[in-house]
């Protein structure tokens, strides 16, 4: 009755030929919908529930490879921490450079691992619905090679960042020579690197246009020094005052960490008319070799000093024997105008006037 009602108001009688609905046809309508509604209610409940478990599986997933990460990171962090102050920490890793490290690798981890689980579960989701995925993943893949070609230059950024920070070429602290510029990491992103040089300005450098990357502060450095002496000096004296200077340094602190080994002397670098080149090499903790050079010939000069070694450039020897002076030195040279005979001064004189021939 309600559904005939609900019919005749809603409709115009502009024909005289309509009919209204009888209760037999309301019947059947509910009869249709109630077996429909029987027949496909089980397809619905089955649908919902899929939808449901991909839904908590994603989440319980993501949520649990989030908290993984996060601990993996803080245990990183702890690892670094517990070492920090020490001449192990200070050798093998810095605080600041492993937690920029750690978290740049967590923030990566973590999106990748959002990206994949929520990408899937969506996928799935539409695939519960019985919709064909073929042209929405063809249309996915054509929108990511246009975006790809569109930001190559950040894409590419963003890569060289992930695997640069992934196989640990620098960090923070270390002093790199990156080709367009040098100096120390202040800061490393996934994106740019940031560089102090020299004379204290920062450089931007984009992780894409790095091409090659000169650490000097992994592994070990070497510290040279060129000691120039006099060709005539005695060589084992030097050998022995440079090896005195070398064990002497090595026993004092601070230089006996930063020393990975002996000073050693390489013999002669070059041998000239006014000086010979002893050439000095020590291994140093890396970063640490200029420090180590500086000290190096501090302590040279000051043994050599006491030695009695000249250097190259020092004072000039004492003449042994005075010798008098000329006392002509400060007397002119005689002019040869001084001779009235001489031909300088026949051509200086002035010409005689000529005869009269008047007479």
């Amino acid at each position: 009755m309600l559904l005939s009602a609900l019919s005749a108001a809603g409709s115009e009688p502009d024909d005289t030929t309509s009919k209204p609905p009888t209760l037999e046809d309301a019947q059947e309508s509910a009869t249709n919908a109630a077996s429909w509604v029987e027949q496909n209610w089980s397809t619905w409940l089955s649908i919902g529930l899929q939808i449901l478990l991909i839904v908590a599986v994603a989440v319980v997933l993501r949520v649990l490879i989030r908290r993984a990460i996060t601990k993996l990171i803080d245990r990183m962090n702890r690892t670094a921490q517990a070492v920090d102050g020490t001449a192990l920490g200070g050798l093998l890793v810095n605080v600041e450079r492993r937690r920029q490290r750690s978290q740049a690798i967590g923030s990566v981890l973590r999106s990748v691992a959002s990206f994949v689980i929520l990408g899937t579960a969506a996928l799935m989701i539409l695939g519960t619905f019985q919709i064909n995925l073929a042209p929405l993943l063809a249309s996915a893949g054509v929108a990511g090679v246009a975006i790809g070609f569109g930001a190559r230059n950040l894409v590419t950024d963003f890569l060289s960042g992930v695997f640069m920070i992934l196989e640990d070429q620098y960090g923070v602290g270390d002093s790199i020579d990156a080709g367009v510029a040098s100096g120390e990491v202040i800061e490393v992103g996934l994106r740019v690197t940031k560089l102090r040089g020299d004379n204290g300005e920062i450089w931007y450098v984009r992780n894409g246009e790095v091409k090659r990357i000169g650490n000097l502060s992994q592994g070990w450095s070497t510290a040279g020094v060129d000691v120039t002496v006099r060709p005539d000096e005695d060589l084992e004296k030097v050998k022995a005052t440079l090896t005195e200077v070398g064990e002497t340094m090595a026993k004092d602190e601070p230089w006996n960490e930063r020393l990975w080994g002996p000073v050693e002397i390489l013999g002669l670098d070059s041998v000239l008319l006014d000086q010979m080149v002893v050439r000095v090499s020590a291994k140093t903790m890396p970063g640490k070799a200029l420090g180590v050079e500086r000290e190096l010939r501090w302590r040279i000069k000051q043994a050599f000093d006491a030695a009695g070694i000249r250097i190259v450039g020092g004072l000039p020897l004492q003449a042994t024997e005075e010798t008098a002076p000329d006392p002509s030195a400060g007397v002119a040279a005689p002019s040869a105008y001084a001779s009235s005979t001489s031909p300088q001064s026949l051509a200086a004189s002035p010409i005689a006037p000529p005869p009269n021939l008047s007479k």
